[in-house]
């Protein structure tokens, strides 16, 4: 690795999420929304977003956990949101990262593999705590590469079903 890059590596610190990232934390979510393809229409209203980034992370009890990358000058420039499940194995439960994001302009830099190793100690500190798991879209094959080059492989194990619990059954 390059000096230059090595100081540029430096320069992101990953921590866990604090108060006072809600509303930057809000603008990343609809920028990660922006790159699922959401249109101007399908973008939630940012009073909206900030209510449910800080119920989710800071309500009582909190929904999530999210540790974020910030860079050299402070701003918010990744997240990796995750809860606790359980059970997964017998009585044991799992970390299960819901959302890995990192800015394209940091993309391909180590960040993405720093924060997987981040969740990875979170996981192995947790007592009881069992496995580390998450999702990627068939179709998203930049995360199936970034994750097979971290030496992971798929699962074929399980299948996703998804439902809008306000879409009455039919």
């Amino acid at each position: 690795m390059t000096e230059e890059r090595q100081e540029a590596r430096m320069a992101e610190t990953i921590r866990p999420a604090e108060k006072r990232d809600v509303p930057a934390l809000a603008e990343l979510i609809e920028e990660i929304e922006r790159f699922y393809g959401a249109a101007d229409c399908d973008i939630q209203p940012l009073e909206e977003r900030l209510s449910q980034v800080e119920e989710a992370l800071f309500g009582t009890p909190p929904m999530a956990c999210a540790l974020v990358v910030e860079d050299g000058a402070g701003a918010i420039v990744g997240l990796a949101a995750y809860s606790f499940l359980w059970p997964a194995a017998g009585t044991s439960h799992s970390l299960f990262l819901k959302e890995l994001y990192v800015r394209d302009t940091l993309r391909r830099r180590g960040v993405g593999d720093r924060l997987m190793s981040e969740l990875r100690s979170l996981a192995a500190a947790r007592p009881g705590c069992s496995r580390l798991e998450w999702m990627t879209d068939r179709d998203n094959p930049g995360a199936r590469a970034f994750y097979k080059s971290l030496g992971f492989a798929e699962y074929d194990g399980k299948i996703v079903y998804r439902v809008d619990p306000r879409v009455p059954k039919g």
